[in-house]
């Protein structure tokens, strides 16, 4: 039975002998390195047009932004948390929020689309490295009672990156040009930097993850679902919301001024899903994620019929982000069933599947768009959705159980 080896390394800090308020400057200051790193990912979808006339290159050739960043997380996640198992977590945090920065700052003043590139590349490493850090501190951070207020505070910041982070990045686009919107994200991941040094404790490593868990894991049957869930859904989702900007303009015949509301409307969806996917899932994890799935698929598959309309496009994309919200805390949760014992490990692989499909969908949307439209993909993306609930639903006709399943779970 393979287990994780535990470091020598002092302890931190006692969440319960640091100030109440120092505690939770921690726990926000994790949350805004995370809403930078999920803004920062997710901002092309509100710049792709303007990005890519700058450079002369197609909407497709444009999306590699979205596809560089999710590949490089994919492999950085496990690497960078095996290889620094045993370096104190905050420095970790502090340099991976500085090279975002730096990310920022070289999108601002790219001067060719292949220096464009190089800074995704530099977000991909912050995104894998990062997340699967900082994801799981909360219980260091505050007292245990706290600790499930802190979790969710901290996972807060990826609706929020949708909801303030993409329309507000857009907005600032139109009004001083995209390259302004860089510009300003790196000098607020400066300000996070600063606020990480300021209120984390010393966080040493409690314990060092090694392949040979990772490997136990992935061969798991419950991650083998989680895996493929995370597969569809996520292929389905990024493979048309990156360029769900040309779709408004082309089919919708929204002005570039308006984008910004669309996107807000569905940011603002999206932060509903997440909380009612956040009280769901846990009791009813193949039902709250069939839910989601079912509502993304039907949202892209109607988009080429009622998203003609400013009205039907609005409503659609209203669906579309209450289910997506729930599906990142879905899809976590169903790695964290399937390995209850190595939570570190789940979030790695979790991750990593997540980002890579995340490139792989931006990757296959942008070859689609480029040969037909965006009315073409949007379809494609709803049956991929639809294949999801297919195999939750296989999953509950086989009666595969979680282990440690409690009695609330065995209903589902």
């Amino acid at each position: 039975m393979p287990s994780a080896t535990t470091t020598s390394a002092e302890p931190s800090t006692p969440p319960a002998l640091r100030s109440t308020l120092l505690s939770w400057l921690a726990v926000l200051s994790v949350m805004m390195g995370i809403f930078a790193i999920v803004t920062t990912e997710i901002l092309p979808i509100g710049l792709l047009p303007s990005i890519g006339r700058s450079f002369t290159i197609s909407d497709g050739m444009a999306g590699l932004m979205m596809t560089m960043p999710g590949f490089l997380a994919s492999i950085s996640a496990p690497v960078v948390t095996v290889a620094t198992g045993r370096v104190d977590r905050r420095a970790m945090l502090g340099a991976f929020v500085l090279l975002l920065a730096l990310a920022n700052f070289t999108a601002a003043a790219a001067s060719s689309y292949w220096m464009m590139l190089v800074s995704r590349v530099l977000v991909g490493i912050t995104i894998g490295g990062f997340w699967s850090i900082g994801a799981g501190l909360a219980g260091r951070l505050v007292p245990s009672r706290q600790a499930g207020r802190a979790t969710s505070v901290i996972f807060s910041a990826v609706p929020l990156g949708s909801v303030l982070g993409v329309p507000l990045g857009t907005f600032i686009g139109s009004l001083a040009g995209w390259r302004s919107t860089f510009l300003v994200m790196g000098v607020f991941a400066l300000s996070v930097f600063v606020l990480l040094v300021l209120a984390l404790p010393a966080l040493p490593p409690e314990r060092a993850t090694r392949l040979r868990v990772l490997n136990t894991m992935l061969r798991n049957v419950n991650t083998g679902f989680a895996l493929t869930l995370t597969f569809l859904i996520v292929l389905a989702h990024f493979g048309t919301y990156t360029y769900v900007t040309p779709f408004l303009q082309q089919v919708t015949h929204v002005s570039p001024a308006l984008i910004t509301l669309y996107l807000l409307v569905y940011g603002i969806a999206g932060i509903v899903g997440n909380f009612l996917g956040g009280a769901t899932v846990a009791r009813y994890p193949r039902g709250t994620f069939a839910a989601a799935a079912s509502m993304l698929a039907g949202a892209t598959l109607s988009m080429p019929l009622l998203g003609r309309w400013d009205w039907g496009a609005m409503a659609l994309l209203m669906i579309w982000g209450i289910a997506y919200g729930a599906v990142p805390v879905c899809s976590q949760t169903w790695f964290a069933k399937a390995a209850p014992t190595s939570p570190e490990a789940s979030s790695v692989v979790f991750t990593a599947s997540f980002q890579a499909t995340f490139s792989i969908g931006a990757l296959v949307g942008g070859m689609v768009i480029d040969h037909s439209s965006p009315s073409t993909l949007m379809p494609l993306g709803g049956c991929a959705a639809a294949l999801a609930v297919l195999v939750v639903g296989f999953h509950r006709m086989r009666r595969i159980t979680w282990p440690e399943t409690d009695q609330a779970s065995r209903h589902d």
